[in-house]
């Protein structure tokens, strides 16, 4: 009778443990396979007979305008993740009929693009509304696996070896809104006047604030997300330069705060198109490891880092060979996945292909250190 009690108590501790375990595993966050995503409508694969699939590809990122019923039925075919792009702060149609949500230089006037960039004025609401709007339509008709904002920072264009880098926005919305967050009476009565004297006498509220709306942004995009897809990812296609590049001018122009976005984000994604910024292949893999370092990410915690590598010919050629350089480049440091910019580009390109397949062929297995 002893033995049996005691072969029944060590029987019923070790269900509790074996319990115990389960639970303490149900409460850990799920762990994505290392990604291995292609930019781009996928269409150019399949119209030459190709599954992503057969290339080793997991996932596609496709800008929301191009995704449809027909898309996403063929990419769960073939058993891959589906992230939509989503142009945030990108406005340059919304703005002709929509003038009040024009961004204003120091000077009082109206910015022109920055380049083929047309920033909106990030705190007129109308715009803010019509966005938001634009997010929970997209996410109500797609059962998505996530959604990557692009074009998350004030007008500006840093996609070039010489950035084009304006002061903005001093509209009266943001004046306005300025003054009422951190209880700074501004001074001067033109708009130049006005700017000129948040410059020279406020510049690190200035620069404080104008990242607070950025997060701002991102967090309620966020709440979007969680409330009609609670599993979705949210990830953030953003400039790659480091804190002290182009005199700082990640957070004081584009009013990036990492450390800030670093709490709201689930994914960053550096784009880190080496041609396209008059960088060397190599860059990519500096650039990497110099971003997971600096934001503390290891490959197993969120926020997670997919980097987007260029494979696009402009400017210039981007040989196969030089693809794959930036390709497992991308994968360097803490990353845990990769796309490339963009599918044409691939596509069109048997070699490019061929590298695409090897290199993720080559990551069906989780490296060790994952």
């Amino acid at each position: 009778m002893a033995k049996e009690f005691k072969f029944s108590l060590r029987y019923i501790l070790l269900i509790l443990v074996f319990g115990l375990e389960l639970l303490s595993c149900a409460q850990k966050p799920v762990e994505l396979d290392v990604i291995k995503g292609v930019y781009g409508n996928p269409k150019p694969f399949w119209e030459k007979g190709i599954n992503l699939s057969d290339l080793g590809v997991n996932a596609i990122f496709v800008h929301s305008g191009s995704i449809n019923r027909e898309m996403m039925k063929r990419a769960r075919a073939e058993g891959l993740k589906v992230f939509a792009e989503f142009a945030t702060l990108n406005g340059k149609n919304y703005i002709v009929k929509h003038p009040e949500a024009w961004a204003i230089n120091e000077k009082g006037r109206k910015v022109e693009a920055a380049g083929w960039f047309m920033g909106v004025c990030p705190t007129e609401p109308g715009f803010r509304k019509y966005r938001a709007d634009q997010l929970k339509s997209l996410l109500q008709k797609y059962d998505l696996d996530g959604v990557w904002l692009d074009y998350i920072h004030w007008h500006a264009q840093f996609e070039e070896p010489e950035p084009i880098l304006p002061e903005t926005c001093f509209c009266d919305h943001c004046l306005k809104k300025f003054s009422d967050d951190t209880g700074i009476e501004i001074q001067g009565g033109t708009i130049s006047e006005k700017a000129q004297w948040i410059l020279n006498n406020k510049d690190n509220s200035w620069r404080s604030w104008r990242s607070r709306v950025i997060v701002d942004w991102v967090v309620e995009m966020k709440n979007i997300l969680r409330e009609i897809r609670p599993d979705a990812l949210l990830g953030l296609y953003h400039c790659p330069w480091t804190d002290e590049e182009f005199d700082s001018a990640r957070y004081r122009i584009l009013g990036l705060n990492y450390d800030l976005l670093k709490e709201n984000v689930d994914v960053f994604s550096p784009m880190v198109y080496h041609a396209r910024m008059g960088r060397k292949p190599a860059w990519v893999k500096e650039n990497i490891e110099w971003f997971c370092e600096r934001m503390e990410i290891q490959k197993k915690s969120y926020p997670k880092v997919w980097p987007i590598v260029q494979a696009h010919n402009s400017p210039g050629v981007i040989p196969a060979e030089e693809f794959e350089m930036v390709l497992k480049g991308g994968l360097s440091g803490g990353s845990s996945g990769v796309m490339m910019f963009t599918t044409y580009a691939v596509a069109e390109d048997d070699a490019k292909t061929e590298v695409l397949k090897k290199v993720y062929i080559g990551l069906r297995e989780i490296p060790a250190d994952y």
